[in-house]
């Protein structure tokens, strides 16, 4: 640029900040490729240095009151505000990446941890034979094996003596152990034939 356009260029941002149009359309042709060339060096493509150059010239356009031209030209605060909202979005994109790639790692893990159909099967197995003892076992048994409390505590808790306690808990487990065999059995067999 010369002395004389940068001269005629000292008028464009206040009449943008008034919302001169012509003036805006002045203002894009005189400093679009300026914008450009930052964009597309701060963009990892074409398509968001576009998109980027967008967003430089609606944030020039809101800050185009606070230009003053004892400051500094327009050319600089145009660099200026572009090269600091390009590194902003480049900033914004990494984060945004490096969340994504960490949330993409939890699914990951969540499903290399999820129960496999077999392990619901058997689930379903072992709800089932455990849905077959009494009311008072099943309240024993989820006492020790859910809750976590000592076969003493299970005792004091529901009155049934330590003996008892032990048994019942040694019996329902057993039962449904023998479920899961049979099942296990049956599939093994099953993929024999």
């Amino acid at each position: 640029m010369n002395q004389a356009s940068d001269e005629s260029a000292e008028l464009l941002l206040p009449a943008v900040a008034r919302g001169d149009r012509l003036a805006v359309q002045r203002f894009i042709s005189a400093f679009g490729p300026l914008v450009w060339g930052i964009a597309r060096r701060l963009s990892p493509s074409a398509a968001d240095a576009e998109d980027a150059v967008q967003e430089v010239f609606t944030d020039l356009w809101r800050s185009a009151s606070r230009f003053d031209p004892t400051r500094g030209s327009e050319r600089v605060f145009v660099a200026l505000i572009a090269r600091r909202r390009l590194i902003d979005r480049l900033r914004s994109m990494r984060s945004r990446l490096a969340t994504e790639t960490t949330i993409e790692a939890q699914h990951e893990q969540i499903a290399a941890s999820a129960p496999s159909q077999e392990e619901h099967a058997d689930a379903s197995v072992a709800r089932v034979a455990f849905g077959t003892l009494p009311q008072a076992h099943q309240r024993i048994i989820s006492l020790s094996l859910i809750e976590g409390y000592s076969h003493s505590e299970i005792a004091d808790r529901t009155g049934v003596p330590l003996g008892t306690v032990k048994t019942v808990i040694r019996r329902g487990i057993f039962k449904v152990r023998v479920a899961l065999k049979t099942i296990a059995s049956t599939k093994s067999a099953g993929s024999a034939a």
